[in-house]
C-alpha cells in the first residue's frame, strides 16, 4: 500500500486524455471529502497500481463491444414531494453550474472521444491488478460497465424499448428511481437505500460477469448497480455520484471506498467533519472547480459517441 502514517489513502481516478475535466474535479472533491487523496490517470499519464490504495474507473466513452464479443451497433427543475427545501435550492445552483462546465468544456473534447482503445486497455489492466491485490474499486457509469466486462459479462449497446414503467431519463439531476436491496454491499455503503439518482448512460449491464451480482435496478428492471460477491469492495454504479455532492448517500459511496482503502494502512481517512453540510458541499464544489486549472479546458463529453475501435486485447483474470 502507498499510504503511510499521516497521509491520506491514494485513490486513482481514471479518465480520457481529452475531456473528463469536470468529472475528474467532482470525483476529486468526493475523495477529498471522504478523507482520501485523488490522482488522475489517463492513457498519456498512466500510473502503476502499486502506488494506489484504491481505484475509481470513471465515466466517458462507450466500452468497445469487441471486448464482450459483439460488433458495434449503429443506432440511429421541479421540486419532488418530500425533498428537503434546502437540498432542492442547492440543486438549483449546483446542477446548472455542473451542466454549464461540462457543456463548455465539451467543445474542447476530441471529435473522436467516443473511440478510446488506449483507455480501454489501460483501465482493464488497472482493474486486473487491483483485483489481484484486492484493492477497493468503484466503477462509475462506463466504469461499472467495464467492471462487468472484465469479469466476462456483456452489455446492452442500446436501451431503447426498455423504458416501460418509467420514461427514459438522461440528466445530472437526481430524477431516476432505483431500488437497492438491503442485503447488498452497496446498501451498506450508502447507509440507507437512495430513492433517486441521476442518469447519463444509454447502455447498461446485460449478462453478469463471473462473481458479480445486481445491487440496484430501476423501475424498468434495468441494472443500475453491480457488486462482486466475494471481493471486499468492488462496486459499479450506472449513475454519477460525483455530480451529487450535496446528497449524503452519494458522499457515503466515496467514504466507503476510502475507508476500505485505508483498512490495510496505518492511517485512517481524514474525513471532513460534519461541516460537510449541503452548503459546504456546494461551496467546496465551486472552489475546487475554480482552483482546478484542468477543468477550464477539457470535460467529459456526454453522451459519448459510439465506440468504434478494434481493441486487440481481451479482459483476463
Amino acid at each position: 500500500m502507498s499510504a503511510r502514517p499521516g497521509e491520506r489513502p491514494v485513490i486513482g481516478v481514471t479518465g480520457p486524455d481529452r475531456g473528463g475535466g469536470a468529472a475528474w474535479a467532482f470525483a476529486r472533491l468526493g475523495v477529498w471529502m471522504a478523507g482520501g487523496s485523488a490522482v488522475r490517470i489517463t492513457p498519456s499519464r498512466p500510473r502503476d497500481i502499486a502506488g494506489l490504495d484504491g481505484l475509481i474507473v470513471g465515466g466517458g466513452a462507450d466500452v468497445d463491444p469487441k471486448l464482450y464479443g459483439q460488433e458495434l451497433l449503429h443506432i440511429t427543475e421541479k421540486k419532488h414531494p418530500g425533498q428537503p427545501l434546502s437540498r432542492w435550492m442547492v440543486g438549483l445552483v449546483l446542477f446548472p453550474l455542473t451542466w454549464l462546465i461540462r457543456k463548455l468544456a465539451a467543445s474542447y473534447a476530441s471529435p473522436h472521444a467516443g473511440r478510446d482503445p488506449l483507455r480501454d486497455a489501460l483501465e482493464i489492466r488497472l482493474i486486473h491488478a487491483a483485483v489481484l491485490r484486492q484493492l477497493p474499486i468503484l466503477g462509475i457509469c462506463r466504469g461499472a460497465q467495464l467492471l462487468n466486462v472484465h469479469f466476462g459479462g456483456s452489455l446492452y449497446q442500446d436501451l431503447k424499448g426498455f423504458y416501460i414503467e418509467d420514461p427514459e431519463v438522461r440528466t445530472i439531476l437526481p430524477r431516476k428511481h432505483i431500488d437497492v436491496p438491503p442485503d447488498t454491499r452497496l446498501c451498506a455503503a450508502l447507509g440507507r437505500r437512495p430513492g433517486r439518482v441521476n442518469a447519463l448512460h444509454r447502455q447498461a449491464i446485460h449478462q453478469l460477469g463471473r462473481g458479480m451480482r445486481v445491487a440496484a435496478r430501476d423501475r424498468n428492471g434495468i441494472v443500475q448497480a453491480i457488486e462482486h460477491e466475494t471481493l471486499p469492495f468492488v462496486v459499479g454504479v450506472q449513475w454519477h455520484p460525483e455530480y451529487l455532492p450535496q446528497i449524503p448517500q452519494q458522499r457515503a459511496l466515496f467514504a466507503a471506498l476510502v475507508r476500505h482503502a485505508a483498512q490495510a494502512t496505518a492511517v485512517a481517512p481524514r474525513a471532513v467533519p460534519p461541516a460537510r453540510s449541503v452548503a459546504a458541499a456546494c461551496a467546496a464544489s465551486v472552489i475546487l472547480l475554480i482552483a482546478c486549472a484542468e477543468i477550464a479546458i477539457p470535460s467529459e463529453r456526454e453522451p459519448a459517441a459510439q465506440a468504434a475501435s478494434a481493441l486487440q486485447a481481451a479482459p483476463s483474470q
